[in-house]
């Protein structure tokens, strides 16, 4: 049966990130350092020769589509924003932590939220329509292999909730420009709303090995 791969990435560094503030629905960009060290990944690891890129309407997932894809048709995926912080947004934990709502929100839960912000059930909703409307893209369109450049809380949401085996969400941390790959087929994703995690992506880079040919 036809697979499907889609190689999950985590957009790379902003400054934000860099100071420990909290950015969910916050439209930043990537930092130099950001966009230099995803150009040094790109040296140290072989990253997926992708179909089709989607891509987070937010800069810093764009831009990292860009660098990592540069000439890939890139499709963009409003529900793959990240999560809406509420009041929490643009602020460090530093600044938060001796707030009442902040200690509670902190707690967990899928009803808990941020004041004004966007719960757990509600990004898990979202997250589902993000990934439905890949899935169904690619099988419509032909499309074996795409890039999802997203943010660390989708990621970690998509696969905990979506994926097998399952994990523990906080197992599922990535770095700047790194993710996991998936694969699923159109029955295991029409039947059970699942895919299956393949593993960590982008790959590591065989070593060169020497030519030992001999010329004559």
């Amino acid at each position: 049966m036809k697979g499907y791969r889609i190689s999950i990435l985590r957009h790379g560094t902003t400054e934000a990130n860099e100071k420990g503030i909290y950015i969910g629905k916050t439209d930043m960009p990537l930092s130099d350092k950001g966009a230099a060290e995803l150009c040094a990944k790109m040296d140290e690891y072989d990253y997926p020769t992708v179909h089709r890129v989607y891509s987070s309407p937010l800069k810093r997932c764009t831009e990292t589509a860009d660098i990592l894809f540069p000439a890939t048709e890139m499709c963009i995926v409003d529900d793959l924003r990240e999560l809406d912080m509420g009041i929490f947004e643009n602020k460090a934990a530093s600044e938060l932590v001796n707030r009442e709502d902040y200690r509670e929100w902190l707690k967990g839960g899928q009803d808990n939220r941020p004041p004004g912000g966007e719960s757990l059930e509600e990004l898990t909703a979202r997250t589902y329509k993000a990934i439905h409307e890949i899935i169904t893209d690619m099988m419509n369109d032909g499309i074996t292999h795409s890039a999802v450049i997203t943010h660390a809380g989708i990621i970690s949401n998509m696969l905990s909730c979506f994926g097998l085996p399952k994990y523990d969400p906080k197992t599922l941390s990535t770095a700047p420009g790194e993710g996991f790959e998936i694969i699923v087929t159109t029955q295991m994703w029409l039947n059970s709303q699942a895919f299956e995690i393949l593993g960590l992506c982008p790959y590591e880079k065989l070593p060169e090995t020497e030519d030992y040919s001999v010329i004559e």
